[in-house]
């Protein structure tokens, strides 16, 4: 297996001289220049916790994702033994849009982020914020069509009758 970039991955099964800190090292000494390396456990990224079943096969479906999209990019890119990745879509993220992994452009995420605040510029969930002010019992008034006028109504209460 390997991480979202295709650099090995380290398992149980591995050599004990293959750390995490060794693998780290070995890519960052020869890729000088040409690529930066960065440890990725998964540990850190849940903010602690142990990783579920749902959490390994997710992260394995994603580094299979882009593996598969970086080697189908180097082959479209490259021309006599050289790489050409000079297009738009040639630098991407993956992550989740309506269920679904896709890839998007990082050129794309630039003008969709507002950098002042560091959010995005459209956020699916202010459409929410009217049920969360009401769920948040704030005080507010609702848009409706009709308005209706309500009558406090007393109720009789019928007392059984005394039996002689």
């Amino acid at each position: 297996l390997g991480n979202s970039l295709g650099f090995p991955s380290r398992n149980e099964r591995c050599n004990e001289n293959y750390t995490t800190d060794f693998i780290y090292n070995l890519y960052t000494e020869e890729g000088k220049g040409i690529f930066d390396c960065r440890k990725n456990v998964l540990g850190h990224m849940q903010q602690g916790g142990s990783p579920t079943p749902f959490d390994r096969n997710f992260g394995t479906k994603m580094g299979a994702k882009a593996v598969a999209w970086i080697t189908t990019k180097i082959k479209e890119c490259s021309r006599h033994g050289r790489i050409f990745a000079n297009t738009a879509d040639s630098a991407c993220l993956l992550g989740m849009r309506k269920r679904s992994l896709t890839f998007q452009p990082i050129a794309e995420l630039r003008r969709d982020t507002d950098f002042e605040h560091r959010i995005p510029r459209q956020q699916w969930w202010l459409k929410l914020r009217p049920i969360l002010k009401i769920l948040a019992k704030y005080n507010i008034e609702l848009d409706t069509s009709e308005k209706a006028h309500l009558e406090h109504l007393t109720r009789k209460v019928l007392v059984p009758e005394a039996t002689p």
